[in-house]
């Protein structure tokens, strides 16, 4: 799996190891899925949870599902820390496959993945990927959360 370790990091930022990549991506709940949709990129907004090495998110049977399935896809996700005021990056690249056999099915249809509306989300899509990086990056002049040793006084 490439983790795109020969970039060195810019001044105030850290490259993440493979394994806090993966603990981030399971503190988080929202991500942004990168396609190739008629040939333009696009970003969809998606909910997704991670299940043994590979990111699972539902769909509906439009744009996102006909632009991912079976095809290079990037999930990003970011986050921020009040406790040290840093905020991550982390995106997986790979391959989204649909989940349509009756017993990897059954297992994803039990992983806590909800649709956050009512419209029908049936397809279910699992990234294998190929490649997963991150970064934390400290944030010049971030917000703390109160009562941290080194927040800002007034």
């Amino acid at each position: 799996m490439d983790t795109d370790t020969y970039r060195t990091p810019e001044k105030g930022s850290t490259w993440l190891e493979v394994p806090q990549c993966w603990a981030l991506l399971r503190q988080s709940a929202v991500g942004r899925l990168a396609v190739l949709h008629d040939g333009r990129p696009d970003i969809f907004p998606v909910n997704y949870v991670v299940d043994h090495g590979t990111v699972v998110l539902r769909t509906g049977s439009g744009a996102l599902f006909t632009s991912a399935s079976e095809s290079p896809v990037a999930l990003e996700a970011d986050g921020y820390e009040l406790h040290d005021a840093t905020a991550w990056s982390v995106v997986v690249k790979g391959v989204a496959h649909e989940v349509y056999e009756v017993d990897d099915a059954v297992d994803a249809m039990r992983l806590p993945l909800v649709p956050w509306h009512d419209v029908p989300k049936p397809r279910i899509l699992r990234i294998h990927p190929d490649s997963v990086t991150g970064r934390r990056i400290a944030v010049r002049g971030g917000h703390r959360e109160p009562g941290s040793s080194t927040a800002a006084r007034v």
